[in-house]
Protein backbone atom coordinates (compact mmCIF):
# COMPACT_ATOMS: atom_id res chain seq x y z
CA UNK A 1 0.00 0.00 0.00
CA UNK A 2 1.41 3.36 -1.02
CA UNK A 3 0.85 6.45 0.99
CA UNK A 4 1.12 9.91 -0.37
CA UNK A 5 1.76 12.93 1.72
CA UNK A 6 0.58 16.37 0.93
CA UNK A 7 3.27 19.00 0.50
CA UNK A 8 3.75 21.36 3.41
CA UNK A 9 1.10 24.08 3.38
CA UNK A 10 3.62 26.84 2.61
CA UNK A 11 4.89 25.03 -0.48
CA UNK A 12 1.35 24.19 -1.53
CA UNK A 13 0.41 27.86 -1.23
CA UNK A 14 3.43 28.96 -3.28
CA UNK A 15 2.50 26.44 -5.96
CA UNK A 16 -1.02 27.85 -6.01
CA UNK A 17 0.25 31.41 -6.32
CA UNK A 18 2.61 30.35 -9.12
CA UNK A 19 -0.05 28.52 -11.14
CA UNK A 20 -2.61 31.28 -10.61
CA UNK A 21 -0.03 33.88 -11.67
CA UNK A 22 0.53 31.98 -14.89
CA UNK A 23 -3.17 31.52 -15.64
CA UNK A 24 -4.40 35.01 -14.62
CA UNK A 25 -2.26 37.82 -16.08
CA UNK A 26 -3.68 40.50 -13.76
CA UNK A 27 -3.00 38.36 -10.70
CA UNK A 28 0.50 37.67 -12.02
CA UNK A 29 1.09 41.42 -12.35
CA UNK A 30 -0.17 41.91 -8.80
CA UNK A 31 2.21 39.25 -7.44
CA UNK A 32 5.20 40.73 -9.30
CA UNK A 33 4.44 44.25 -8.10
CA UNK A 34 3.76 43.05 -4.56
CA UNK A 35 7.11 41.26 -4.36
CA UNK A 36 8.93 44.17 -6.00
CA UNK A 37 7.47 46.81 -3.68
CA UNK A 38 8.40 44.72 -0.65
CA UNK A 39 11.97 44.01 -1.76
CA UNK A 40 12.90 47.41 -3.23
CA UNK A 41 12.07 49.62 -0.22
CA UNK A 42 13.66 47.09 2.13
CA UNK A 43 16.91 47.00 0.14
CA UNK A 44 17.03 50.76 -0.34
CA UNK A 45 16.30 51.36 3.33
CA UNK A 46 18.95 48.90 4.47
CA UNK A 47 21.46 50.49 2.10
CA UNK A 48 21.02 53.86 3.81
CA UNK A 49 22.93 52.19 6.66
CA UNK A 50 25.15 49.73 4.73
CA UNK A 51 26.10 52.16 1.92
CA UNK A 52 26.85 49.37 -0.53
CA UNK A 53 24.81 50.69 -3.46
CA UNK A 54 25.65 54.32 -2.80
CA UNK A 55 28.23 55.60 -0.34
CA UNK A 56 26.84 59.17 -0.52
CA UNK A 57 23.08 59.06 0.02
CA UNK A 58 23.02 62.59 1.54
CA UNK A 59 24.16 63.87 -1.87
CA UNK A 60 20.62 63.26 -3.16
CA UNK A 61 19.04 65.77 -0.80
CA UNK A 62 18.28 69.13 -2.37
CA UNK A 63 20.13 71.98 -0.61
CA UNK A 64 16.85 73.63 0.43
CA UNK A 65 15.84 70.39 2.20
CA UNK A 66 19.20 70.20 4.00
CA UNK A 67 18.76 73.79 5.20
CA UNK A 68 15.34 72.94 6.67
CA UNK A 69 16.68 69.99 8.66
CA UNK A 70 17.37 70.37 12.38
CA UNK A 71 20.04 67.64 12.03
CA UNK A 72 22.61 66.48 9.52
CA UNK A 73 21.82 65.19 6.04
CA UNK A 74 23.29 61.82 7.06
CA UNK A 75 20.89 61.60 10.01
CA UNK A 76 18.07 62.40 7.59
CA UNK A 77 19.21 59.49 5.42
CA UNK A 78 19.13 57.16 8.40
CA UNK A 79 15.56 58.27 9.12
CA UNK A 80 14.68 57.85 5.45
CA UNK A 81 16.15 54.35 5.61
CA UNK A 82 13.91 53.47 8.55
CA UNK A 83 10.86 54.82 6.71
CA UNK A 84 11.75 52.76 3.63
CA UNK A 85 12.19 49.59 5.69
CA UNK A 86 8.84 50.17 7.41
CA UNK A 87 7.22 50.83 4.01
CA UNK A 88 8.52 47.52 2.68
CA UNK A 89 7.16 45.66 5.71
CA UNK A 90 3.79 47.43 5.41
CA UNK A 91 3.53 46.52 1.72
CA UNK A 92 4.29 42.90 2.64
CA UNK A 93 1.46 42.94 5.18
CA UNK A 94 -1.20 45.06 3.46
CA UNK A 95 -0.43 46.22 -0.09
CA UNK A 96 -4.00 47.47 -0.55
CA UNK A 97 -3.21 50.45 1.68
CA UNK A 98 0.59 50.56 1.97
CA UNK A 99 1.11 50.95 -1.78
CA UNK A 100 -0.45 54.43 -1.46
CA UNK A 101 2.02 55.23 1.33
CA UNK A 102 4.89 54.18 -0.96
CA UNK A 103 3.44 56.26 -3.81
CA UNK A 104 3.26 59.34 -1.56
CA UNK A 105 6.81 58.70 -0.37
CA UNK A 106 8.02 58.45 -3.97
CA UNK A 107 6.18 61.70 -4.82
CA UNK A 108 8.20 63.42 -2.09
CA UNK A 109 11.42 61.99 -3.51
CA UNK A 110 10.48 63.15 -7.02
CA UNK A 111 9.74 66.68 -5.77
CA UNK A 112 13.08 66.78 -3.94
CA UNK A 113 14.96 65.59 -7.04
CA UNK A 114 13.17 67.96 -9.45
CA UNK A 115 14.29 70.89 -7.32
CA UNK A 116 17.93 69.77 -7.45
CA UNK A 117 19.67 70.18 -10.79
CA UNK A 118 21.45 67.11 -12.08
CA UNK A 119 19.04 64.46 -10.79
CA UNK A 120 16.25 64.69 -13.35
CA UNK A 121 16.97 61.17 -14.64
CA UNK A 122 16.58 59.73 -11.14
CA UNK A 123 13.40 61.78 -10.65
CA UNK A 124 11.97 60.29 -13.85
CA UNK A 125 12.87 56.77 -12.70
CA UNK A 126 11.23 57.38 -9.32
CA UNK A 127 8.14 58.77 -11.06
CA UNK A 128 7.94 55.45 -12.91
CA UNK A 129 8.19 53.65 -9.58
CA UNK A 130 5.40 55.90 -8.26
CA UNK A 131 3.17 54.81 -11.17
CA UNK A 132 4.02 51.18 -10.37
CA UNK A 133 3.06 51.68 -6.72
CA UNK A 134 -0.29 53.11 -7.80
CA UNK A 135 -0.79 50.12 -10.12
CA UNK A 136 -0.08 47.81 -7.17
CA UNK A 137 -2.63 49.66 -5.06
CA UNK A 138 -5.29 49.32 -7.76
CA UNK A 139 -4.58 45.61 -8.27
CA UNK A 140 -4.51 45.06 -4.51
CA UNK A 141 -8.04 46.48 -4.35
CA UNK A 142 -9.03 43.25 -6.12
CA UNK A 143 -6.56 40.73 -4.72
CA UNK A 144 -5.92 41.91 -1.14
CA UNK A 145 -9.01 41.90 1.08
CA UNK A 146 -10.02 45.09 2.84
CA UNK A 147 -9.79 45.60 6.58
CA UNK A 148 -13.42 45.53 7.59
CA UNK A 149 -13.40 44.14 11.11
CA UNK A 150 -15.54 41.25 9.88
CA UNK A 151 -12.77 38.73 9.22
CA UNK A 152 -15.02 35.66 9.24
CA UNK A 153 -17.36 37.28 6.71
CA UNK A 154 -14.39 38.24 4.48
CA UNK A 155 -13.01 34.71 4.72
CA UNK A 156 -16.40 33.23 3.81
CA UNK A 157 -16.67 35.53 0.78
CA UNK A 158 -13.19 34.57 -0.44
CA UNK A 159 -13.91 30.86 -0.05
CA UNK A 160 -17.17 31.25 -1.96
CA UNK A 161 -15.41 32.96 -4.89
Amino acid sequence: MTTTTAPPSGLHRLGGIWSRSLSEPAYGAYVLLHIGYVVLPLLMGIDKFAKVLNPDWPGYLAPWVVHLLPFSAQTAMYLIGVVEIVAGVLVALKPRYAAYVVAAWLAGIVINLLTYSGFYDVALRDFGLLIGALALARLAATYDHAWTGHHSLDRARRQHN
